[in-house]
């Protein structure tokens, strides 16, 4: 398999001493090409901070990113990373332009690529008005406006942070349709962020999961929600911990674990002790997510607690 994005034990420290500020911290990942994968994680969990990375537009402390093949912290392979790349920053902020003249002044830089069609179809399915000055465009328009730029330059590879912002309901639908229908031919890849995770879980084909710059769990989504199972149980001698085991707590009905890994094999196991099973179901990607962010918050207060 080949990937879009390789990144190997990077690391992002802003500031010096007492006041540095860890934002990526020992992370990796991998995007295949072709894919739509979706980074997902809370505010300041270091997302942003690995697309500017990835774009060249900040540089990593320590480790490695590779982007379409390419160091993109080196001249001149950065620029060849910018001209194969459309990216939306999480700030959806240009030059005060309306969004036609920003069309325009974008095609010059993508000539190669660019398809004033496919800008003219986005902006239409989006319903974005072309001649509305940026600074009078609501905050979804803005987000469309930043879109339509990035979707018409066919590049190889989208980087969308936050794309979703201020997005209603149908915009909203229309753009994962758009991502899935237009920009996802000829091999291209779509590495994004966003908050609105059942969404995300409609077109992502992997997933990442990042808290306080560390990556919590990648891997193929489908094959992530095969894995994951709240089980509630009653009987004797159940345990307490094991591998497969995120989090277990008690409830009125019985003992709950919630499994991330061999669910049939933890059942199985539980049965030929003598415990009952009262329910099992599978977690979304929702609750994936926050049993994932509260196991390692809970982690890394107890370690605070046991340094100090």
């Amino acid at each position: 398999m080949s990937y879009a994005i390789e990144a190997h034990d990077l690391h992002k420290t802003y500031g010096i001493g007492s006041k540095a500020t860890r934002a990526v911290n020992g992370l990796s990942l991998r995007v295949p090409e072709g894919s739509i994968y979706g980074l997902l994680g809370r505010n300041s969990a270091g997302k942003s901070t690995t697309f500017r990375m990835a774009m060249g537009l900040t540089h990593p402390s320590s480790g490695s990113i590779r982007v379409l093949g390419l160091d993109p912290a080196r001249d001149p392979e950065r620029v060849q990373v910018l001209q194969q790349t459309g990216y939306v920053p999480e700030d959806k902020l240009h030059l005060g332009l309306t969004t036609r003249k920003l069309l325009d002044f974008n095609r010059c830089f993508y000539s190669d690529t660019w398809s004033d069609a496919l800008a003219r179809r986005v902006a239409s399915r989006l319903e974005l008005p072309l001649d509305t000055g940026f600074l009078r465009l609501s905050l979804g328009n803005k987000t469309k406006s930043s879109l339509v730029s990035a979707i018409a330059q066919r590049s190889r590879l989208l980087i969308l942070d936050e794309p979703t912002t201020g997005l209603d309901p149908v915009a909203l639908d229309a753009l994962l349709r758009i991502l899935v229908e237009d920009c996802t031919k000829d091999g291209r890849t779509i590495f994004l962020s966003s908050h609105q995770l059942a969404e995300i879980e409609q077109i992502a084909d992997y997933i990442g999961i990042m808290d306080r710059g560390r990556l919590l769990l990648e891997g193929q989504l489908d094959d992530i929600r095969s894995r994951f199972r709240r089980i509630t149980v009653t009987g004797a001698a159940l345990p307490v911990s094991g591998s497969e085991i995120l989090s277990t707590k008690h409830a009125p009905h019985g003992t709950q674990y919630v499994v991330q890994s061999k669910p049939e094999l933890f059942i199985q196991q539980l049965t030929a002790n003598g415990a009952t099973i009262v329910e099992a179901f599978s977690l979304s990607l929702n609750e994936i997510f926050l049993e994932l962010c509260r196991t390692a918050e809970d982690k890394e207060e107890r370690e605070e607690e046991t340094a100090a």
